[in-house]
């Protein structure tokens, strides 16, 4: 079988020859936690401060991580897996993901680094902005979207790099090292595979005999 990546070492491979570049292409797997924590905890001051019951906050908190399930996938499926035929195309996908799946326990490498994250996040809170007559709504919404994503990061470092106990875990964590070391054109949900299994983009189930 073919192998389908170049190295499974934790090194990082260089990516840009300016330092600086090089540099915002690597990140710990906490700072996400330092940047958007505060985000969640604003926001969720927001909402309260404007007077959100504890249902309502729920609710929407519940709905935002449903969302960024949805967006998970989709981004991972029709944005990361996209194969373009030019070769500066080719480029910004190696630099996106191609490099992930090629050097997939690179340390530096496993969680989004802010140079990418903080513009993506600003672009989603202000579609969500746009699309939210009640901004009360807004807010906790956001924070359940932030939240999946944090719990996304933080899931895909450990599944890289931790051998789990909980069978839910070991489950969860089979799912994604499929996609690397099987077949990269199925199984694109990391934190959940409901998307996948919703879409029939999963791995088939083996026979028991």
């Amino acid at each position: 079988m073919k192998k389908l990546y170049v190295s499974n070492g934790t090194e990082s491979v260089r990516m840009f020859k300016s330092n600086w570049m090089e540099a915002l292409s690597k990140v710990h797997f906490s700072v996400p936690l330092f940047i958007y924590i505060p985000v969640i905890g604003f926001m969720t001051w927001r909402a309260f401060d404007g007077g959100i019951s504890l249902v309502y906050y729920f609710l929407f908190l519940a709905a935002g991580i449903i969302v960024w399930t949805a967006t998970e996938y989709l981004l991972h499926r029709f944005v990361f897996h996209f194969e373009p035929s030019s070769d500066w195309g080719k480029r910004i996908h190696f630099i996106f993901h191609g490099v992930h799946h090629d050097y997939p326990k690179d340390a530096k490498r496993l969680v989004m680094p802010p140079s990418a994250s903080i513009p993506l996040a600003i672009g989603f809170y202000f579609l969500f902005y746009m699309l939210f007559d009640n901004k009360l709504y807004l807010y906790p919404f956001y924070s359940g979207f932030i939240a999946g994503y944090l719990a996304y990061d933080m899931m895909h470092y450990a599944m890289h790099h931790y051998n789990f106990k909980s069978s839910l875990m070991k489950q969860v964590k089979q799912h994604h090292m499929l996609h690397h070391y099987d077949d990269p054109t199925k199984g694109y949900g990391v934190s959940s595979s409901l998307w996948d299994v919703i879409l029939r983009s999963g791995f088939p189930r083996k026979k028991k005999s």
